[in-house]
């Protein structure tokens, strides 16, 4: 299953702006939000999960939310997805690719989730 997101970087601009870390915390975990240097990548983040909700067919919202979407980095700084339990029992998720882009105002995620 494939997913993509696209954001406008300034909107997540205007989201921390407004609100701080809680913006933030509203789609980051902890962890997640020692990874974001700026707006950009919060948009990219964000384009993610919105990206991988997708994949598996039911949004952000009651099935799936954007806690149950961990990312993370490789040692070479590419971008992982890690699964809650929740998620794995109920979707049987075998593997995960991810990829991000940013371009002038926009930030991109393509995301495809192998279920078994």
């Amino acid at each position: 299953m494939i997913g993509i997101d696209l954001i406008k970087v300034s909107r997540m601009k205007r989201m921390i702006e407004n609100f701080g870390e809680k913006a933030l915390l509203r789609f980051l975990s902890n962890e997640e939000l020692l990874l974001v240097k700026n707006h950009k990548t919060a948009a990219g983040f964000w384009a993610v999960k919105e990206a991988c909700s997708k994949a598996l067919q039911v949004g952000i919202g009651k099935e799936c939310s954007f806690h149950d979407i961990t990312i993370y980095k490789s040692q070479k700084g590419a971008p992982l997805l890690k699964f809650s339990s929740k998620l794995n029992k109920h979707f049987n998720i075998k593997d995960s690719s991810v990829s991000i882009t940013h371009d002038g105002d926009y930030a991109i995620a393509v995301v495809v989730v192998e279920l078994s």
